[in-house]
């Protein structure tokens, strides 16, 4: 069968959302502290960040499952903030599938058509061209008994696609399956967006589901947004401690900052903006950028060597006691054993320095 899901010019789906200075407070617990983000149309933003931070809450504003104290929610333009959940037409999908067990999968999805008087012909079909579309055509007839965990969360993407949402929003959708359905997914979930061309917000905990899925990723801690940028400029250029900490992988490494530039592990290197200028300092280097050479006057000594399928890493002993992580390419790693002595530095990318 072929799917015949509209175009998202067809359908008016790609609309812009603005979170305005939106706080919440769930007795002395600030959940969001002036949240203000500004999504484009047809734009996937993933919010990140640890739990109790406030990105759910942000996400069940935006659905209307949750109000919002201060602050308003604008979706293509129109004030949301006060809007029922049933009539502001948007798509969610949560971790839990919450299908219901007595109805096949095309009735699942075919639920919200029928609740806004969609007739039977009209909502089959829908069902069964948003099934297509998922990768479950076959699979329209199956209970969710009968389906693994990947295809019952497919089932409830497609229950939330079905009903031409004017916003996705996926509330850590993967968190309950295997890490190997859980990439599958997450691509087809991103495939599945980017033809639609549907405005989406991601929220999660899992960094790598964030950086390979958002157009934008915005880190939260407590309530605030620390900082949203690309993926790959949120890698490599945190604009605060708790960013450089939380995203990715760091070494804590002692340094001496002077003004734009910090001394480290014998080199010279930029700092990022927002780090600490002057004098004793700590500096926050990624793992990929620590480079290992052998070498009888090297001032470190391997403790342990983890590979990791085409990459590896290794955990190096300094003189000063300095633990250092370094990551390379699986082949590059010939000759590191524990105990091996070697000589450590950085390339010279820019690093974030803390004085704590």
């Amino acid at each position: 069968m072929t799917s015949t899901i509209s175009s998202p010019a067809e359908t008016g789906h790609g609309v812009a959302v603005v979170f305005e200075e939106m706080h919440r407070w769930y007795g002395p617990v600030h959940a969001l502290n002036g949240l203000s983000i500004d999504i484009a149309p047809g734009e996937l933003i993933a919010l990140l960040g640890p739990s109790g931070c406030g990105k759910t809450t942000a996400l069940r504003a935006l659905g209307g499952l949750d109000v919002v104290d201060q602050g308003s929610i604008l979706v293509d333009g129109k004030d949301m903030t006060h809007v029922p959940t049933n009539k502001r037409n948007m798509g969610i999908v949560f971790q839990a599938y919450s299908l219901f067990p007595n109805m096949t999968a095309r009735d699942n999805v075919a639920y919200g058509l029928r609740l806004r008087g969609v007739d039977k012909d009209a909502r089959n079909k829908r069902a069964e061209e948003t099934l297509e579309l998922v990768g479950l055509g076959a699979q329209s007839s199956r209970y969710p008994h009968q389906m693994s965990g990947g295809q019952q969360q497919r089932v409830a993407l497609a229950r939330a696609l079905a009903i031409e949402p004017k916003v996705l929003l996926l509330d850590e959708p993967l968190s309950a399956l295997d890490a190997r359905v859980r990439r599958q997914l997450r691509e087809e979930i991103r495939r599945i967006q980017i033809m639609l061309g549907i405005t989406t917000l991601f929220v999660t905990h899992d960094q790598e589901e964030a950086l390979a899925m958002g157009d934008r990723v915005g880190v939260m801690n407590a309530g605030r947004l620390e900082q949203i940028a690309p993926p790959a400029e949120l890698y490599d250029r945190p604009q605060t401690r708790f960013v450089a900490e939380f995203v990715g992988l760091t070494n804590r490494v002692p340094g001496k900052a002077d003004a734009k530039t910090v001394s480290v592990l014998g080199a010279t290197v930029e700092l990022l903006p927002g780090s600490a200028e002057r004098g004793d300092v700590t500096a926050l280097v990624r793992p990929e950028n620590v480079r290992l050479t052998q070498a009888k006057d090297g001032t470190g000594r391997v403790l342990a060597v983890s590979f990791l399928g085409s990459l590896c890493r290794a955990q190096v002993a300094m003189r000063d006691e300095t633990i250092v992580v370094a990551q390379m390419a699986a082949s590059d790693s010939v000759g590191l054993f524990p105990g091996a002595v070697v000589r450590v530095g950085v390339v010279p990318a820019p690093v974030f320095a803390t004085t704590d």
